[in-house]
């Protein structure tokens, strides 16, 4: 194992199998219903979020990781044997991860710890840890795996498509009358990543609407470039993840190995059940 430890926080969508191949820790995001706390993606998955949800018709609540979270995952890593710390933590526009981090370098002087704003979530954060380890094990230096991480921000898209409003209702983004509207008129807003937060960039009409946009989106994003790395994404809904697979196949030169993942719960409940989309790297 490295010397210098890989830590992010649960928002990367990392699958366990990853972390652990990359040594990687992952500090939880916590769901709370009530009085109910939830680890994000090891007290809760998807399935039983989302049926607490409907059967509560509200929305839990997130928050970010703790400075103590970070401080106890920084002072395992120093107990057995880091050297440094690299901390890649989910974009800083979209929640106080980062904070908490940096809150916590305070705690260990003369310990060196980056924390890195990723500007990125869900596997587009995680490709930056996966990098950031790789570096490492190919014999970079702290700084320089530091920088492997960081150069993947401008290679990076991600577009997604929520299949209902129904969720965006139940957390107040939306009324309930303009979600029932637009479930009515089949409308499927179309996310992105841009500046560091997710925003809706558009709406259009229909299932085979929304999946056509998702991939000529990617398709003008990737702009002929190589393809190094990608995520499929999707909240309980692989049908429609192997439908944009198959799609993004037919139009691009895709590597062999694809991710497929369930955008964790600490993400997916502000995006609801039914969302698809995908995280694309291209190389330098």
């Amino acid at each position: 194992m490295s010397k210098i430890h890989v830590i992010t926080d649960t928002d990367s969508n990392l699958p366990a199998e990853l972390a652990n191949k990359y040594n990687i820790r992952q500090v939880p995001i916590t769901i709370q219903f009530g009085e109910e706390s939830y680890a994000d993606n090891i007290d809760i998955q998807n399935p039983v979020l989302f049926d607490k949800i409907d059967r509560l018709g509200k929305l839990p609540t997130t928050a970010a990781p703790s400075p103590a979270a970070f401080s106890s995952a920084f002072k395992t890593a120093f107990d057995e044997g880091a050297e440094s710390i690299i901390c890649i933590c989910v974009s800083s526009k979209i929640s106080r991860t980062h904070e908490s981090a940096l809150v916590a370098v305070d705690e260990f002087p003369g310990k060196k710890i980056t924390v890195v704003d990723s500007e990125f979530l869900s596997l587009g954060q995680g490709f930056m840890a996966i990098t950031a380890a790789e570096a490492l094990a190919a014999g970079a230096t702290h700084d320089e795996a530091v920088a492997a991480a960081k150069s993947l921000i401008s290679r990076m898209c991600l577009y997604g498509s929520l299949s209902t409003l129904k969720y965006l209702a139940l957390g107040g983004r939306v009324t309930n009358l303009a979600a029932s509207m637009a479930n009515m008129l089949n409308i499927r807003p179309i996310l992105t990543i841009r500046d560091g937060k997710l925003d809706l960039l558009e709406k259009v009409r229909t299932r085979k609407a929304a999946m056509d946009r998702l991939v000529e989106l990617i398709v003008n994003a990737v702009n002929g470039k190589p393809i190094e790395r990608v995520c499929i994404l999707h909240v309980l809904n692989l049908e429609d993840a192997a439908i944009l697979e198959k799609h993004l196949r037919d139009k691009l030169k895709m590597p062999e190995e694809v991710l497929v993942v369930d955008f964790g719960p600490g993400l997916s409940v502000h995006t609801g059940a039914g969302l698809v989309g995908a995280v694309v790297l291209t190389k330098e």
